[in-house]
């Protein structure tokens, strides 16, 4: 196997059309080679950035791209150099991780959602989602393993192309998948692809979010493995410009965020994110952020670049403008004036004042902040969701001191936001009759359960990766702490109920893959900072306005 600095070459020159034939077999018997670094690969190497590095302390911190091979002392490549032992849910992580490993001709192109043998539903557990495999991808990537990355890169873009209809509606071209399941026939020794692109998803909703993963382990595996030409193909550069085209198309629409239906995200059910949701204007503007750097500027491409810039610069001030909270913001709010007319308003959107929830006066610290759920003509979603944050600090939506006032939130709120489980999905959970009318009487959704408040493990991979990027690691190390002392005990569960996140949740699937995938990718990460390449951007001074906030920035 390859050692901590090694890296197996991977011939990139496969189309599509090649895909099925492409044999792994003659891949891995290639000589091993170091591949030498692009660091142009994005505008700035992250090396640059003001916040984080000097506070780890790490003198040689690579961040343009990880080591490419095993990385740290807790991935089954142990290093000679480290002295002490590795946890010994690593292993056993690792173990269930390729359990899940699912194959198509014979090579693998994905991890399934759940291995769970003791639960008699099935449902679409046993399928490749494209947002369940990114933390798997990450840590196959991080572990010196790209080969199943790519292959599932590949795949998906092949299942993209595929004509896509619900009840006789067809879908944009630009679709990703939810999910796919392989199917295997013993008798004629074929295997065949069965896509879903929402046709039969819970709610007939498509994924939104799908095209913008795809995009960022696109970014993730080029960084990872300093491979271009895969990044660089006609049919990976004709993929990422119909996702574009899908999500930058003019409309009707004022704002720059993309508009979107329940159920088009992570929260794959009614919860009340229709409109603007955080998690999907994040992940929005990080895919943008990916695209611009690995976009061709030729005749095709040159026009999406424009776009792209153009979008990006209204999204930041947006988003940092209207999403964002904190004490001084939320004082503001509470003092608005309603009914204004004009560009000069300073209640834009028209937010009554009365619609503020008690919640929120309790929950902002004097330091600290977030990105709100939402905004709308008169709504403002005040909830926590944690993902939309913690993307927001990886891709820089969030400024340095909006990054350093989100961990200031976390710190502050721990009992809240973490508990004793690492990491509620949303807080507060809704209940009683907003629960009735948001989630139309879900009755999976039920107060501080699965997406209402549920606590996922999943979501760690995330935390720590925010943690590393603001220079607070110690926050990352507590919540892994934490989850060490649970997860593998529990059969590595989908999610935790209660308050605190203390029990099982109540249809959790055990041996859930991302939650397995999400505790290796944040070992990994807080051993080897430098992976941190793969999935962060520095912040574009060009894009940051000028904002005048409160001192939950600065003090």
């Amino acid at each position: 196997m390859d050692g901590p600095t090694g890296l197996r070459n991977v011939s990139s020159i496969c189309s599509i059309s090649e895909m099925d034939d492409y044999d792994l077999s003659k891949l891995l018997n290639k000589p091993k080679l170091n591949i030498e670094r692009q660091r142009s690969f994005d505008e700035r190497s992250l090396s640059e950035l003001s916040i984080g590095v000097t506070r780890l302390g790490l003198d040689n911190y690579e961040s343009t791209c990880s080591p490419g091979g095993r990385s740290g002392f807790d991935t089954p490549a142990s290093s000679a150099r480290n002295s002490f032992e590795p946890h010994p849910m690593v292993a056993e992580a690792w173990e269930a991780l390729r359990r899940s490993l699912v194959f198509f001709r014979q090579q693998p192109v994905g991890t399934i959602a759940a291995y769970d043998h003791a639960s008699e539903e099935v449902l679409n557990y046993d399928q490749v989602f494209v947002r369940d495999f990114v933390p798997s991808a990450l840590a196959f990537l991080m572990n010196g393993e790209p080969e199943i990355v790519k292959n599932f890169l590949l795949k998906t873009l092949q299942l993209q192309g595929w004509e896509k209809r619900i009840d006789r509606f067809k879908l944009g071209e630009g679709a990703m998948p939810a999910s796919f399941k392989v199917l295997h026939d013993p008798v004629r020794k074929s295997d065949t692809i069965i896509a879903d692109f929402g046709e039969s998803a819970i709610g007939r909703v498509a994924p939104v979010d799908s095209g913008f993963w795809w995009i960022i382990l696109l970014r993730a595996y080029t960084k990872s493995t300093g491979d271009l030409s895969l990044a660089e193909t006609s049919e990976c550069q004709k993929g990422m410009r119909l996702i574009l085209a899908l999500c930058l198309s003019e409309g009707f629409d004022t704002f720059p965020t993309l508009l979107c239906a329940d159920g088009c995200s992570m929260i794959d059910r009614r919860m009340g994110i229709y409109g603007y949701p955080i998690e999907i204007q994040a992940l929005f503007f990080m895919a943008l952020r990916c695209a611009l750097a690995m976009l061709k500027h030729d005749a095709e491409g040159k026009e999406f670049v424009e776009r792209i810039v153009k979008r990006l610069h209204a999204l930041s001030y947006h988003m940092r403008s209207y999403f964002w909270l904190d004490f001084q913001q939320l004082n503001d709010i509470y003092r608005y004036k309603t009914e204004e007319y004009s560009h000069t308003a300073v209640n834009k959107f028209n937010v009554i004042p009365d619609s503020i929830p008690e919640w929120v006066f309790d929950f902002m610290p004097t330091r600290g902040g977030y990105f709100i759920g939402n905004v709308s003509p008169a709504r403002m979603d005040f909830r926590w969701f944690a993902l939309g944050n913690c993307v927001a600090i990886l891709a820089s939506l969030a400024t340095p001191e909006q990054s350093m006032a989100i961990m200031d939130l976390i710190e502050s709120r721990w009992e809240e936001l973490v508990g004793e489980m690492p990491l509620k999905i949303c807080y507060p959970a809704i209940e009683s009759h907003e629960w009735r009318i948001v989630t139309g009487c879900d009755p999976k959704n039920t107060r501080w359960s699965y997406h209402n408040g549920g606590s996922w493990p999943v979501l760690l991979w995330l935390l720590t990766a925010a943690c590393i990027k603001t220079g607070r690691p110690q926050i990352a190390r507590k919540a892994i702490d934490l989850a060490e002392s649970r997860m593998l005990k529990d059969s590595w569960p989908e999610y935790y109920d209660g308050k605190l996140g203390r029990y099982v949740g109540k249809q959790a699937r055990k041996y859930q893959t991302w939650s397995i995938a999400g505790y290796l990718v944040a070992k990994m990460l807080l051993e080897d900072p430098s992976h941190l390449g793969m999935i962060s951007l520095e912040e574009d001074k060009q894009m940051k306005p000028v904002i005048k906030r409160s001192s939950s920035w600065t003090c």
